[in-house]
């Protein structure tokens, strides 16, 4: 075969892989139904906004929108299938769901013309802007952990928030892709933060071993100990998080995350991944979001069998689900399976 008909036959069989994929992808999950305001709604504009759109002055206007409930995910293809329940139940639940405007963080090399066709065919309505991550500076920063999962990029993308969406933005609910709300989202965003130097509130769990979240190389430095003196901290969880961005682009507290990552990475203070940095910086000062808010650790173990059940108590508005065999992953176990039948309806896998 010539060489620029060679060419030309990889260029378009290349072509047709990627938009094969396209479609195998967004074929996966059926299309959402249209969500209403209620009457007592504000009307933010009368048209959506998705990346897909071209009028930028009206985008801008919209994803600038103080009234709107701006939701923050991080987005790839292996966990779609949670991303979508996670979008779904949070519209399906919403006294306002047309005001709900979504910024999904992907990396840099992510297919985002894939992740936008799948979030655009199943949501149609959806007001959301994606936006690329630079995976390569953080990648220099993350250590390794106790389990490779943690090392993820894009598992630090929450602590770059502030930087990656626009300045406009002020206020953010953070979510990660193992959940599903069943209340209004509105209610935890006007989480009250408090005092002025308040910057996040997230589920406070002051029962737990804190300093089990450090290393006895930590404990034992006569600086490092006094991190967290005057200060009462706790474990909390940051797959749930209403954060002030003024706040925190103010505070510059960014860098303070990735001083005591560049720390780690010359003395070694925690085991896990993105989760100590943000403990060193935040527990202790951080405004609580009431529990219920936060169904934490579902799943278990689902590969050894050992999978919780749901907590006693009052009515929850998020399930969250933990490593390993999480629900968003194929079913590995007659266990994992049977949880995932409780996400099918919000996958909205076919």
């Amino acid at each position: 075969m010539p060489k620029p008909l060679l060419f030309s036959f990889l260029f378009l069989s290349l072509s047709l892989l990627s938009n094969a994929t396209i479609l195998t992808l967004s074929q996966q999950f059926k299309e959402a139904p249209q969500f209403y305001n209620s009457p007592d709604c504000p009307s933010i504009t009368n048209t959506n906004t998705n990346t897909n759109h071209n009028n930028n002055d009206n985008n801008n206007n919209v994803i600038c929108y103080d009234g709107a409930v701006h939701v923050a995910m991080t987005l790839d293809t292996q966990y779609i299938r949670g991303s979508m329940a996670a979008i779904l139940s949070v519209l399906q639940h919403s006294s306002c769901p047309e005001n709900n405007i979504f910024h999904f963080v992907t990396t840099a090399t992510a297919n985002a013309s894939l992740l936008r066709a799948t979030l655009s065919t199943s949501f149609p309505y959806l007001k959301f802007q994606i936006y690329p991550f630079d995976d390569a500076h953080v990648s220099g920063l993350i250590s390794t952990s106790i389990r490779s999962a943690l090392d993820c990029p894009l598992n630090y993308a929450r602590s770059y928030l502030p930087i990656i969406l626009p300045s406009c933005v002020r206020r953010v609910v953070y979510l990660d892709s193992d959940l599903v709300l069943v209340d209004d989202i509105a209610k935890l965003a006007a989480t009250p933060l408090g005092g002025d130097d308040t910057v996040l509130a997230a589920p406070e769990y002051c029962n737990a071993n804190f300093t089990s979240y450090f290393t006895p190389t930590f404990w034992s430095n006569p600086s490092l100990s006094l991190t967290f003196a005057n200060r009462k901290p706790c474990y909390f969880n940051t797959g749930v998080m209403v954060i002030d961005l003024d706040r925190w682009r103010a505070g510059d507290f960014t860098n303070k995350i990735e001083e005591w990552m560049e720390l780690q990475k010359r003395m070694r203070i925690y085991q896990l991944g993105s989760l100590p940095p943000f403990l060193l910086v935040f527990a202790g000062k951080i405004a609580p979001v009431d529990h219920k808010w936060n169904q934490h650790g579902l799943g278990g173990d689902n590969f050894r069998g050992l999978c919780r059940d749901l907590h006693p108590g009052p009515v929850v508005y998020v399930f969250k689900w933990i490593w390993p065999g999480k629900m968003i992953l194929p079913a590995t176990s007659l266990a994992s399976a049977i949880r995932i039948n409780s996400w099918q309806p919000l996958m909205g896998s076919r």
